[in-house]
């Protein structure tokens, strides 16, 4: 069930909604519907993941239970190494067994083992409650707690990627308190405004990358259509994903729970560090806390610091995908960062309109690589932006560079969404119109579309 289709927004949530606060008074009550909930979300994609989805949180409670009790710490090595095993048989072992494969000159004949959708979002959070756990965070939660925190449906699939002591606690409060009405409010708008992203912007833009990107993999694209391509999926893959996260935090909003932000205008950045510091800023954390900082971080010499990072983006490539072009895309971004440290630890400085430009281009390559079918398809469109293949034209339709020029515009200009919906935003009666009537807009775009799922969604 799609965020942005009209069976959750017509259907699934209002009654959601309405259970849950009808149920509000009664924490137990209010966080069960939540789970059952969350369990048929995650069922309507395919209901035989269902169990192992049950069958991992479950069994990460219970480990939980027994370090509480035996206090060895061995104990949650033996989780992570579970739920690595979990993520490494569906996402990973045709991958490697391929890889294998090739380098013997072997026939591959792949398992097409199916990937539980959002699999990598659900296990890296259990592995670092487990981790925190280890290093001597003494959270032992109920079932109910922890059951809802792993299933919670608005971050289920595709994040953020929350925290435990982010919204444990949160469980607690009443839904009713003083600030409901601005919580529901506020939520719907950042709501609306993910849903508009998605649909009228990042959807738009597919139909402009989708064929031209089909198309370099027959062709090569001329120098026109190779930015034109690079630009659209640039833009496609921000809203898609920022999109989402707007409206995961503004439905987590709607039921009186804060998660944490995801994106904060990551193409205003003016170095590559100050890029990560924005994009997808609870995975970038994540890598930070529980893989840089344990290799050693910034605790060592040049060297040392510059392989970490390396290191440490190349498995955040291939976190994203079981394929080499997601492993060479990590591997450019650990890269930048290791030369972008240098840099600045030398003083150096570039002017900042340069310095966002040069950012930006780098960006935008890499993107190509993360987009792009294979490395010779990468490496064609890359050739073509820089004049190899001619100039060309193209021709747009309206909608297209409209979706184009305004998503660049939104992307680079103006408040972020979350600024707007959190805090500038003030509750009043008369913007329920407005708002309510671009929500109508939107649901009668979706119907005349297929609907199209979040890229990220296969990570």
């Amino acid at each position: 069930m799609l965020f942005n289709s009209q069976a959750f927004i017509c259907g699934f949530l209002p009654i959601v909604l309405v259970l849950y606060y009808a149920c509000a008074a009664h924490r137990a009550a209010r966080q069960a519907i939540i789970v059952a909930a969350s369990l048929f979300f995650y069922g309507w994609w395919d209901v035989r993941f269902v169990p192992l989805l049950a069958g991992l949180t479950v069994a990460n409670w219970l480990i939980a239970r027994w370090f509480a009790v035996a206090h060895a710490r061995w104990i949650p090595i033996l989780g992570v190494a579970l739920n690595l095993a979990v993520l490494g048989l569906f996402k990973y072992a045709d991958f490697f067994r391929g890889t294998a494969a090739a380098l013997m000159g072997d026939a591959f004949h792949p398992w097409n083992l199916i990937l539980p959708l959002g699999i990598s979002f659900f296990v890296f959070q259990k592995i670092s409650y487990l981790v925190d756990l280890r290093r001597g965070d003494r959270h032992i939660y109920g079932f109910l707690d922890f059951c809802m925190f792993v299933t919670f449906f608005p971050q289920l699939i595709a994040g953020p990627i929350v925290r435990h002591n982010e919204i444990i606690h949160q469980f607690e409060l009443d839904p009713r308190r003083p600030e409901m009405w601005e919580n529901l409010s506020r939520g719907f708008v950042l709501f609306v405004i993910g849903v508009a992203k998605k649909v009228a912007l990042a959807d738009t833009l597919a139909m402009v990358a989708d064929p031209l990107f089909g198309k370099a993999v027959a062709t090569s694209l001329s120098a026109t259509e190779a930015w034109i391509a690079t630009a659209a999926y640039t833009l496609q893959i921000y809203f898609d994903f920022s999109g989402y996260s707007d409206m995961a935090i503004g439905l987590a909003l709607m039921f009186g729970l804060r998660l944490p932000l995801n994106f904060n205008a990551p193409y205003r950045a003016s170095s590559i560090r100050d890029f990560w510091r924005r994009w997808h800023m609870t995975l970038s954390r994540f890598l930070r806390d529980y893989l840089y900082i344990p290799l050693g971080g910034n605790r060592c010499g040049a060297l040392r610091q510059a392989a970490n990072v390396i290191a440490t983006m190349l498995l955040g490539g291939l976190w994203h995908g079981a394929n080499w072009t997601f492993v060479a895309w990590g591997g450019l971004h650990g890269a930048a960062l290791a030369v972008n440290h240098v840099w600045q630890g030398r003083g150096l400085r570039l002017p900042p309109p340069i310095a966002w430009a040069v950012t930006l281009l780098f960006v935008m390559a890499c993107w190509v690589l993360f987009r792009a079918a294979d490395f010779a398809t990468a490496g064609d469109v890359l050739l073509s932006m820089i004049g190899s293949h001619g100039v060309g034209e193209i021709a747009l339709d309206r909608e297209y560079v409209a979706a184009l020029i305004g998503g660049a515009a939104v992307a680079l200009l103006g408040p972020t969404s979350q600024e707007a919906a959190l805090q500038r935003l003030r509750p009043r009666p008369w913007l329920a119109v407005p708002s309510g009537a671009a929500l109508a807009y939107l649901l009668l775009l979706v119907g005349g579309r297929l609907p199209n799922v979040f890229i990220y969604f296969q990570f």
